[in-house]
This record gives structure tokens, sequence and C-alpha cells, in this order.
């Protein structure tokens, strides 16, 4: 008699116990007879979806002569139901409702993950996986709950990619000179079709890596890390990630997002001070320096000298160091910024 085995999910990840539909020639308990795949995968029109999928079960001797084959069963779970919709069946080489299903992974090794091509709107449904070891071993159909079909690997197909994250320091403000950390993210539901990252306003100095990650629940992602020093050029840049995805349309779809970069600019409201502050002789080299509370900067050392001295004149003197004060003040008002 068919009974359910469960076990409880935890995140966006499926753990759970096979329904045993009919078991010969083994027992298997619920403690060593278990399916792991995502609870969700979402699809874009066009493209193909992988359903990341493994499996265990234990106390189950490895046989040359036992043939293993993978089913999925589309919207019903019943196998032997005459309303059951069978989608792909390695066993007889069935595809339907499809233009390809490829099982990638090597149930042998207790890995069925499987590839669904040409993703189409009509696809959006609950799926189930039934593995079959023959002759005569095993017949299982992975259902937790046959009451509550919403426990099972579904597929959200859609004609718009999902939003991108980015992330970066976690910082509103950052300062210059400072390294600056960004990362842009895109889910890849067809691995073999992975979407490109772009990125828009650059900064010079700017250092670009990407890479495609599997995440917790097995399914993938793009991730782009850009790394680079804040500039005053950099203060109110926009800066923007783009993915594309590639698929069997007349164009490709995209999907873009865009963050502000404000940078903390030094100096702000310059104040000229003369080191050493006190009454200085003739010869004495003086530096001019231009400090806010983010931090300071400071002239090369300037040489004071009498007229009638060598050098300049004191008021030349005069004139070059009211220069200097006028150019610097000119430059905090115009780069400077709070």
């Amino acid at each position: 008699m068919s009974s359910p085995l469960r076990t409880p999910m935890a995140g966006n990840q499926i753990t759970c116990f096979i329904f045993i539909s009919s078991v010969l020639g083994h027992a298997h308990s619920a403690d060593d007879t278990y399916f792991v795949m995502p609870q969700t995968v979402t699809a874009l029109t066009g493209s193909c979806v992988q359903i990341p999928c493994t499996f265990n079960i234990s106390n189950f001797e490895d046989n040359l002569k036992i043939k293993i084959y993978g089913i999925w069963l589309k919207n019903k779970s019943q196998y032997a139901s005459k309303d059951s919709f069978i989608a792909f069946n390695s066993s007889e080489n069935i595809i339907r409702g499809f233009s390809d299903i490829k099982m990638t992974g090597d149930l042998n090794e207790r890995n069925c993950t499987t590839v669904f091509y040409n993703i189409m709107m009509n696809h959006s449904d609950r799926y189930y996986f039934r593995l079959e070891m023959e002759p005569n071993v095993l017949r299982a159909t992975f259902n937790p709950n046959p009451a509550d079909s919403s426990n099972t690997v579904r597929i959200n197909v859609t004609d718009s990619p999902q939003p991108l994250e980015l992330e970066h320091s976690k910082l509103q403000y950052v300062m210059e000179e400072t390294t600056v950390n960004l990362s842009c993210s895109a889910e890849a539901p067809c691995p073999a079709q992975p979407p490109k990252i772009s990125w828009s306003n650059i900064p010079e100095s700017a250092r670009i890596t990407t890479q495609l990650q599997e995440k917790p629940d097995k399914t993938q992602s793009v991730f782009s890390y850009m790394t680079f020093k804040a500039s005053y050029k950099d203060h109110k840049k926009n800066i923007s990630c783009t993915a594309t995805y590639p698929r069997n349309t007349s164009d490709d779809s995209s999907a873009e997002t865009t963050m502000m970069l404000r940078v903390l600019l030094l100096p702000t409201e310059t104040h000229i001070t003369i080191n050493p502050s006190t009454s200085v002789s003739i010869g004495t080299n003086v530096t001019l320096t231009a400090q806010d509370k983010y931090g300071s900067q400071s002239t090369a050392a300037i040489q004071l000298t009498a007229e009638g001295q060598d050098g300049p004149s004191t008021a030349m003197i005069a004139g070059c160091v009211g220069g200097i004060v006028a150019v610097l003040m000119l430059s905090a008002i115009g780069f400077c910024t709070r």
C-alpha cells in the first residue's frame, strides 16, 4: 500500500523523501531515501532551464545489471493515471510538449539534473520526478505530500529576466582614494547560455572579473565584480550594470540596474595656515596647508626672502602667497563638496 514519507523543507530548496508507489526486491526507509532539488526555478521564454536534482538511496548495492531510468511528470504525480502527462521518459526516449529534454546528470551517480530546452509560456507548471530501477528493484515518484501538490518543483516562465542585484560597500558615501567594491549578479537558469554582464560609466582605475557560480540550492548565477579607487571624477556618477540574455527569439532580453556613487572629497572649507605659525625670519621655509575634517593637503615648502637678497622680493612673495591662496580656494570651491 502506498504511503507518503516526509521531511521538512528549508529555504527554497526541497529535501524530501519520496512517495513510494511500489517497491520490489528491496526495502528502503524514510531515513535513507530522499531527493534534493529547488522548490521553484524561473525560466526565460526562448531559453532553456536547468533543474538541479540529486537523490540518495542507501543500502543499495551498485550492480551493472540494474538499469536506472528517470521520468518527469507534468502537473500530476500519478504515473499510471490515464490523464497523467509524461514530459520525459529516459527508458523509452519519450519527449512530449518540449522541443528537447536532456538528463545531464548521471543517474548511476545519484544525479538527476535535467535541462528543458526552448521554454515557452505554456511550460509553467508543477513537475514531478520519478525514478525506476529495473529489473524489479524500485519504482518511486517524488511527492512528499500527495494531498498538497504545491510541494513540488515548479517551473515559472516569464518574458522578462529577473531583476539584477547590485551590491556595494554598504556605504552611502565613500572617501576619495578608498577602494570601492561593487558586485552585480544575474540569475542563470540556463547555464549553457548564461547572461552577459556589462558595466557603464566605469571608473578609470576599475578592474572587472566575471564568473558563473553555484548557489546553495544548486541553481546558478553570473557574478561580476568591479574594484576601483574612488576619485573626485566619480562623484555623482551613475554606474549601471546590464545583463543580456541570449535566447531563441528575434531579440535578446536584458535587465539593468543603476546606482549613484557619492564621493567625499578633500579638502572642503579651505583654511590657509603658515607653519611655523609664529613670526618667521627671512630665509625660513613655510608650508601652506588646506585642511578639513576628512584630511589635509599641503603645498611644497616656500622660502621667505627679503628685498635685496637673492630671490624674489617681499612684494613678490606676498603676491605668490596670495595667488596660491586664491588658487587653493578656487579649487576647493570647484571640486570639493560635502
